[in-house]
This record gives structure tokens, sequence and C-alpha cells, in this order.
């Protein structure tokens, strides 16, 4: 069993970053979701659910932690606009502490209550709201997805007014378990302001605590090296989002972080077949976030990140940065689309070389028109899995010049060693899918009959595919 390990950090960054809240107070709290694994995993397991509602429902202080809430300052450009009036609306920073391997994580919540960035909001979050996040972080995490974690929900008893959902409708509280809330727009804000002195001391938090190769360099290599960081683990976030069909809706700048973790799902969809052009947001009627735009997103933002290092950091070299996103993603995308065919990694030679790989599989799945999960599903193993392949129900997909194409880049590959778990998986002769109208369901359920059962199937059933093929630590 992990020791708990209190590290609360974030307040050492000063007054200018936070705002000290207090948590709503709600009529009713009933535990819906405990994710017992990563409670072990902070330390936290051994908790009973008294002690559960009375940290995660009531937000009394755990032990050793932050004595009061904050709520984080930050700005950002929303759907490329510019917004300095955004910062923690309906959520707050409760607590930081280490996991198993020594991570420094944040506990933060969605639906806390009002704080002094609501902007006329209630500060709340639906209960369909809170199920849909615990669904995608669990998903996520299964295909390999760098994702915060849902640690807990509790039914609050109040009835929220919502244009996007029948109203009144139920609400809740959630706690997300987050490797950093430190956000493109948080250094926007300290920019915009002229803060120097606070860009700089940004800079030595994210070094001091999740960038060790930031810690070395001096003066504006500082900047460059924090940027170099940023961009990495952003392109690899990017690609691994391509690999898992996932749509995040709002790639705003205040909801990329630091440590290049997927976050904060709103409106999210998972791809029914490739299609670039898909939008998980009903409000983004240009398609700005559509699934195939979302490397582009990413690296826009973090041109605004450049930006905003600026008056700590040299042009040239950021700019420099900036120029290397495009090998880095391709690279990513080619080792994560390996990864979801069960194949054995490989180190292309060159960034082309990887874009080839990728863009074969894409272009294949975007001229058949398979389904995303079920392609996956039939071909991992890659060229060992052709007996399963044309088993399937789509086999008569699998041929056709962009299926030559992608039995071409498979040619060399060797699969990566199974286990039961995955053997069992696949034996199962069906992929773990959640798509839009599977959610609406297992939301039927609980908004008219109080059933959680399919839920909890639905959650069971992803942590056998999460035991099947995602990497043992994430």
């Amino acid at each position: 069993m992990t020791a708990y390990q209190p590290d609360p950090r974030h307040a050492e960054l000063g007054a200018d970053f936070m705002d000290e809240v207090d948590a709503a107070t709600f009529p009713e709290l009933r535990l819906r979701h405990r994710n017992q694994r990563w409670a072990e995993r902070i330390g936290l397991g051994e908790l009973d659910d008294a002690r559960w509602l009375a940290h995660f429902g009531e937000f009394e202080p755990l032990p050793g932690n932050l004595p009061r809430p904050l709520a984080l300052r930050y700005h950002g450009h929303q759907f490329q606009t510019y917004n300095p009036d955004l910062g923690d609306g309906r959520g707050f920073l409760f607590a930081q502490l280490r996991d198993d391997t020594g991570r420094l994580l944040d506990l933060g919540t969605k639906g806390s209550g009002e704080t002094p960035w609501s902007r006329g909001g209630d500060g709340r979050l639906t209960l369909k709201g809170g199920v849909r996040e615990v669904l995608a972080t669990a998903l996520l995490e299964a295909l390999g997805v760098y994702t915060s974690k849902s640690l807990s929900l509790i039914e609050t008893g109040e009835a929220l007014e919502r244009g996007d959902e029948p109203s009144p409708t139920r609400s809740s509280v959630l706690v997300r378990l987050s490797h950093s809330h430190i956000r493109i727009g948080s250094f926007q804000r300290q920019a915009y302001h002229d803060r120097a002195d606070n860009l700089e001391r940004l800079v030595d938090h994210v070094a001091a605590l999740h960038a060790p190769e930031v810690a070395d360099r001096q003066g504006a290599a500082r900047a460059t090296a924090l940027l170099r960081f940023v961009a990495t683990r952003s392109a690899d976030l990017a690609a691994s989002w391509m690999a898992a069909g996932f749509v995040h809706g709002v790639l705003n700048t205040d909801n990329l972080n630091v440590t290049g973790e997927s976050f904060d799902y709103g409106p999210f969809r998972f791809l029914p077949t490739y299609d670039p052009a898909f939008t998980a947001a009903y409000f983004d009627r240009t398609g700005l976030y559509a699934y195939g735009h979302q490397p582009d997103v990413v690296q826009w933002n973090l041109a605004r990140l450049a930006e905003a290092l600026l008056p700590i950091g040299d042009r040239e070299p950021l700019i420099e940065v900036l120029r290397t996103y495009p090998g880095h993603y391709w690279r990513a995308l080619a080792r994560h689309t390996r990864r979801r065919l069960g194949l054995a990694p490989r180190e292309d030679a060159s960034a082309e070389q990887a874009q080839a790989f990728a863009t074969a599989v894409h272009q294949f799945l975007h001229e058949s028109q398979v389904p995303f999960e079920r392609f996956h599903f039939d071909w991992h193993g890659g060229l060992e899995a052709d007996a399963r392949a044309r088993k399937s129900p789509e086999a008569a997909r699998y041929e056709g010049p962009a299926f030559d194409a992608f039995r071409d880049a498979l040619a060399g590959h060797e699969p990566a060693p199974r286990t039961e778990a995955t053997d069992g998986y696949l034996a199962g002769g069906r992929p773990c899918t959640l798509l839009i109208d599977e959610i609406e369901s297992l939301w039927s359920a609980i908004a008219d009959r109080d059933d959680w059962a399919p839920f909890e199937a639905k959650l069971a059933e992803i942590e056998r595919a999460r035991e099947a093929f995602a990497p043992s630590s994430s």
C-alpha cells in the first residue's frame, strides 16, 4: 500500500497566481464513483466512505495539505480570441501529493462552487457532465492517452438549470487527479500584466517540480528550454488523441497544461469512423477544433506560449523550437499508432518515415470508413492478425489500394508481446467503444430510473481494455 505523501507546493508561487476560496455547501452527498485503483496509488485507498465524503464532498482539508482551496488565475485564447477574464470559475486546487512513482499530482475539482472567476455562473457541475468525464478519462487512460484521472464523483442534491440539457437537471462535484494545473494561459496572464518577474517565477516553479532539464539553463535559455519541454509533450499529446480517435472539443490555451496531460472534458467525442471534419462541440460552428485540426491547433497554442515568454526569452530560439513541432508530432503519431495496433516499438529513421507509416494507416481508415475501434481491434498484432481480421464483420472493407498500402506499411513489423489480459480481450470478439449514443443510453438509465448498473458495467468493460493494452503506469 502506497503511503500518503502530501506535498502542497502551488502556494509558493504567491498571491498573484491564486485566490483562497471556500467550497460550496451541498444539501446532499451521495458517492457515485470512487476510483479505488488510483486512491491506492496516492495513499488514500484506506479512507472509508464517510471520510471520503468529508474530504471530497465537504472539502475538509487532507492532513498536511492546503488549509484552504485555491482558485487559480489564468488567461486564455478561447476559440483563438483572447479573454483576460478567466480563472477557475467552478473548481479549485484542493490538495497536492505524490503518487507511487514520486510524481507531484494535483487534486482539483469541478462543480465545487462559485469563485471570484465564476463570471456570473453558479460554479456547479451537472451530474451528466460528471458521468461523462468519468467515462472519458477511463477510456482515454485505457487507450494510452496521458490524461487526468477522475478520482471521485459525488451527487450533491441540487437542481440545476442548463441550456444544453433538459432542466432542471441533477448536480455533482468531481475531483480529478492531474499532473499539474499550470496552463499556457497561466503564462499568458503574467505576460498580459507585464510581469516578467512572475514569468520567471513560473518557469522556476515548473523547472523545480516537473522539468529538471530546464533547471540547469541560465537567462533566456531557460525560456527556450521551457518551451521545448512543453512543445515535445504537447506534440505527444496531440498524437495520442489522433491515435485514439478522440476529439477534445475545446482546445483553448487555458485547456493545455505544461506537462502534456489531457484534461477538462466538456464536449468531447470518440470517432465512429475516420473523419477529419468531425467536431465535438455543437457551438464549434466553423470546425476550428475538429478532429483533423487538433495537431495544428496545439501548435498554434504553443506559439501563444512562445509569445508570452518573449519578455524573458529570445525570439529566434523560441521560433526554432516551434519549427521542431511537426517532427515531434509525426514521430509520436507513428509511435502511438504502432502501440494501438499491437506492434513492437520501432524508431523511425526520419520524421518523413514516421509520417509515411501513420499516413498509410489513416488514409486507409479515411477511405474505407471501417469503424475506428473495430479496425484497431481487428488488426491488433499486425499481419499476424490477418486470420482474425478476415472473420470480422468489417472483413469486406479490407481490400483495395489504400488497404494494400496499409499492409505494405505493416511489412517488417513484429507484434508486441501479449499478455493473458490482451488475449482475453481479443477473444471477446468486439472492441470497447464509447460513442455518443452509448453515453446517452448510459445517462438515460441514470436519469430515468436511477439505474447505475449500465454505467458500472461500462467502466468494468473499459477496465478490461486498460488491463489489456494500457501502459502499466500513466
